[in-house]
């Protein structure tokens, strides 16, 4: 796929045409990737491709495995109308970079537990129009207030995210006609 702005990465094909299957994954998946679940989630559904597009999150700990999300994050997701209520977190494991077209992680040493960086695998913000190829600070020992800086660097990653994903699906519907 070309992107659309210099600079920006470009995604996988997806492995089976016309659908495309994505995971977000952190530290302990009870922060970053269930907040960006969530928001992707929306933005895939509002963009007509909840049908085509299967968004999911893990954790490459497995500390808080079946538990919600940290209620801090639930609350910025509150705040802005999401629902986080279904959220239960999850661990990663190998068998994710097989089943995903794409696997995104919030930082440098979520990369190197999910295997390091490839084609599938790359950094949640290397998608970011502003700041691209940052890490997404884990907001977890600090205030409200990181959370919701979170959710916005999320809210404007995951647009970019569903915009390749949508050339990503046609493209892929193009060359199967």
């Amino acid at each position: 796929m070309t992107p659309d702005r210099p600079g920006a990465p470009t995604i996988p094909a997806p492995r089976v045409p016309g659908r495309y299957a994505v995971a977000l994954v952190c530290l302990g998946n009870i922060c970053r990737s269930p907040m960006a679940d969530v928001v992707l989630s929306r933005q895939v559904e509002e963009a007509g491709l909840a049908a085509q597009v299967r968004v999911a999150s893990s954790g490459t700990a497995d500390w808080h495995v079946g538990k919600p999300m940290d209620p801090r994050a639930a609350a910025a997701l509150r705040a802005q109308g999401y629902d986080p209520s279904t959220h239960r977190a999850r661990h990663f494991d190998a068998g994710w970079l097989e089943e995903h077209d794409l696997v995104l992680v919030m930082d440098e040493q979520n990369l190197a537990d999910v295997g390091g960086r490839s084609e599938r695998v790359q950094l949640f913000r290397d998608h970011d129009p502003v700041g691209t190829g940052g890490v997404v600070p884990d907001p977890y020992y600090g205030g409200d207030e990181g959370f919701e800086e979170v959710l916005t660097m999320v809210e404007r990653t995951s647009a970019a995210v569903v915009a390749a994903v949508l050339d990503s699906t046609e493209q892929s519907a193009t060359e199967r006609a």
